[in-house]
């Protein structure tokens, strides 16, 4: 992808530039004309969530700076029953996707942050070998965990027996779609259960879950050795070290790595994920999603909203991620991003 600025032009923007920048889309065509094309080749992706139906937008299509679409499926969704897997729909956004030049990215989900949304299947929440399948994550401010709130659902990643059944879902999605689909990611791995062990889980500890985050990371390889397959590593249980050791095992497994949130210099990002990100972006395939209220965080540095420039830049220079996956946020998705991409100059892979 044609970039924003050259490497000539640092990221820190000095402030008369970026005053200038705010004033809209044609200095920063200028801009890019001037500076020429960025050393990094950043592919575009529209993360639709579950709203699949939205490939066929004309605008997302005509588009061709967005290289395809990452779309969430859950496990729930592709297996109704047990050993019954139903690959339907992604059988059918992908042969869309593919009659119209446009690549798949999928986002496997076994987490909801929403108590309504249960990811699993059913017979993994009825039989009893399972421990229920899922354990409820928590809303907790201040620390306060006596009065912490139920805030979703996360299979129990850590549970031999559910562990067991979700590598036999990965396997088959690879049979089937390893080197058809662009890539495939699982979802952030962390976890709300606060850090006291009131709220933990039957089982869960910060080394089990580590050690079956490892092991879903290489079955996930196995599956997918041609397409690109990611790990979204944000935060772990246990604290840096355990994330650290999520970052060696993606390199010797040559898994890529990114996050699920691009907040330019954000105290937690910058002390967790974003600097193993940019030290490992080199030798893996790297990615970061903007998801909703991305668009409207404030850079700490600047005390300013971020703009769609500094999104790109932070993203690609800074943290050196090879795909950026942007939500459908309105405003920003029809009034800032799509300017943007449409005043950048074509993308010929």
């Amino acid at each position: 992808m044609l970039g924003i600025v050259s490497k000539a032009i640092p990221f820190e923007l000095n402030s008369a530039m970026r005053a200038l920048a705010q004033l809209g889309l044609g200095f920063v065509a200028i801009l890019t004309c001037a500076a020429g094309p960025n050393a990094a080749d950043v592919h575009h992706y529209v993360f639709f969530n579950r709203e699949r139906e939205r490939i066929a937008d004309a605008t997302f299509l005509s588009l061709n700076a967005f290289e395809g679409a990452q779309l969430k499926y859950t496990w729930r969704e592709l297996e109704r029953q047990r050993d019954h897997y139903d690959f339907g729909g992604i059988r059918h956004d992908l042969s869309f996707l593919q009659s119209k030049g446009k690549k798949l990215f999928i986002q496997l989900q076994d987490a909801s942050f929403d108590t309504n949304i249960v990811p699993v299947p059913p017979y993994v929440l009825r039989d009893a070998q399972f421990h229920g399948g899922v354990d409820l994550q928590y809303n907790i401010e201040g620390d306060d965990e006596e009065h912490a709130t139920p805030q979703g659902w996360v299979a129990r990643r850590w549970d031999s027996a559910v562990q067991g059944r979700f590598h036999r879902l990965l396997l088959a999605l690879g049979r089937e779609f390893d080197g058809q689909i662009e890539g495939i990611n699982l979802p952030e791995t962390a976890v709300d259960f606060g850090e006291s062990g009131r709220l933990f889980p039957k089982g869960f500890t910060a080394d089990v879950y580590r050690g079956a985050v490892l092991t879903n990371m290489m079955v996930l390889k196995r599956a997918f050795p041609r397409s690109v397959s990611m790990q979204y590593a944000n935060f772990m249980p246990g604290g840096q070290s355990y994330l650290q050791s999520v970052y060696r095992r993606a390199k010797e497994l040559k898994l890529g790595v990114g996050a699920p949130d691009l907040l330019p210099y954000k105290p937690g990002q910058m002390r967790n994920c974003y600097p193993l990100i940019q030290e490992f972006s080199g030798a893996l395939p790297s990615g970061i999603a903007v998801q909703d209220g991305n668009y409207e965080h404030r850079n700490p540095k600047t005390g300013q909203q971020v703009s769609i420039v500094e999104l790109v830049e932070f993203a690609s220079q800074y943290l050196g991620v090879k795909y950026i996956f942007w939500c459908t946020q309105e405003p920003y998705y029809s009034q800032k991003l799509i300017p943007f991409l449409q005043s950048q100059r074509p993308h010929h892979p």
